[in-house]
């Protein structure tokens, strides 16, 4: 789950992630942090800007391996993308 404030500021984009104890213990839920931090600075790479992103692990975000977290992501920013065209 992803929740985005678009921002007039042409920064950087901020993320912030949020993986509980449902996703699984200490080091799995570590894991899943730094696949996402991974992903997160590759759209800063590619150009992310005047957003605040923060990205909620679901349960089962464990079971996925960085190529899905990375569909579900990029998908996620992408219908986000979208929406901020047409408002």
């Amino acid at each position: 789950m992803t929740h985005v404030l678009i921002t007039a500021e042409a920064r950087p984009a901020r993320f912030g992630f949020i993986v509980s104890k449902a996703v699984g213990g200490a080091v799995v839920r570590n894991l899943v942090k730094r696949r996402l931090r991974a992903l997160a600075a590759v759209e800063l790479h590619d150009g992310l800007r005047g957003a605040d992103v923060v990205v909620r692990a679901m349960p089962g975000a464990d079971a996925a391996d960085y190529a899905g977290l990375e569909a579900d992501l990029r998908a996620q920013l992408r219908s986000i993308s979208s929406e901020r065209v047409t408002a």
